[in-house]
């Protein structure tokens, strides 16, 4: 029964990690223009209201340089916590839900595929800004 338990588990984890592989980059780029007012990528990006999010998927939290992160984010980071799909899925959703007392004052994104989108925009950056 165990084993049956933990078949199911991986394959829910596969299907989720094909879920973001199938998001759309342009469609991303579209979506991503709701965060430019607070946050940047690409080779230009700087911190603005939000960090730069070169390199984030994958990413551990609060490793973007020059940047004052909440003490919540900042309580992730010594817990090795990583912005992996999963995570900032969750995130995109319901900020708040993820850091209760982080800085983002963003809502969040209600539909799945734009979620999706997004992440694989964001997937295509290298922390120094280059596409891969």
């Amino acid at each position: 029964m165990k084993q049956l338990g933990l078949v199911a588990a991986l394959a829910l984890l596969v299907s989720s990690g094909v879920a973001f592989a199938e998001g759309d980059v342009t469609k991303g780029a579209k979506v991503f223009k709701k965060c430019k007012a607070c946050h940047s990528v690409g080779e230009k990006a700087k911190n603005k209201v939000g960090p730069k999010l070169n390199g984030i998927v994958g990413a551990g939290w609060g490793e973007t340089e020059a940047y004052k992160y909440s003490k919540p984010l900042l309580a992730g980071k010594a817990e090795a916590k990583v912005w992996d799909e999963a995570t900032l899925d969750a995130y995109l959703t319901k900020p708040k839900k993820v850091i209760p007392k982080g800085k983002m004052a963003f809502a969040g994104l209600r539909k799945e595929k734009q979620r999706q989108d997004v992440i694989a925009y964001l997937a295509q950056f290298n922390a120094d800004g280059s596409q891969k």
